[in-house]
């Protein structure tokens, strides 16, 4: 009775054995289709990442040009802060979105993009920073004035 058992399980593993060998020998892990969906994909994300970042060195640059304008009004220094404070919060969602590319970074997937992604909430920051500076920090400062008055005059 126990050699019945015993070949029965030999037998059942036999089987198993032969059925998952043969399925593996017929659809190998990657076939060509699904690594072709797989690359697709990366170049999307790479696609789409490289457009986020021109949009962002695109809104930098606009920040950037608004810091040399000068004669602003209370309307136009509220709307400022506006900007400053909806700066501030992109930052934070993006810089949100960069850790969450961490694992790719980490396996090498997009990196150059990724790292100018970074590079670009890197100079949002600075341009938002600088925005508020210019225009709430720094006018505050008596040095600043004087110094900004005398060089209206060159």
């Amino acid at each position: 009775m126990k050699c019945l058992s015993t070949k029965s399980t030999i037998i059942d593993t036999f089987s198993n054995v032969r059925i998952f060998s043969f399925q593996e020998k017929k659809s190998p892990l990657l076939d060509e289709e699904k690594g072709n969906i797989l690359l697709d994909t990366i170049l999307d994300f790479k696609s789409n990442l490289k457009d986020k970042t021109e949009r962002i060195y695109d809104i930098n640059e606009k920040i950037e040009s608004i810091s040399w304008l000068n004669d602003l009004d209370e309307e136009c220094l509220m709307i400022l802060n506006d900007i400053i404070s909806l700066a501030k919060d992109l930052g934070t969602s993006l810089i949100r979105q960069y850790i969450s590319m961490n694992y790719l970074r980490k396996k090498g997937i997009a990196k150059k993009e990724i790292k100018d992604f970074k590079n670009s909430i890197d100079e949002l920051k600075e341009s938002y920073k600088d925005l508020e500076s210019v225009f709430f920090f720094l006018p505050e400062m008596p040095d600043f004035s004087e110094t900004t008055q005398k060089l209206s005059l060159v």
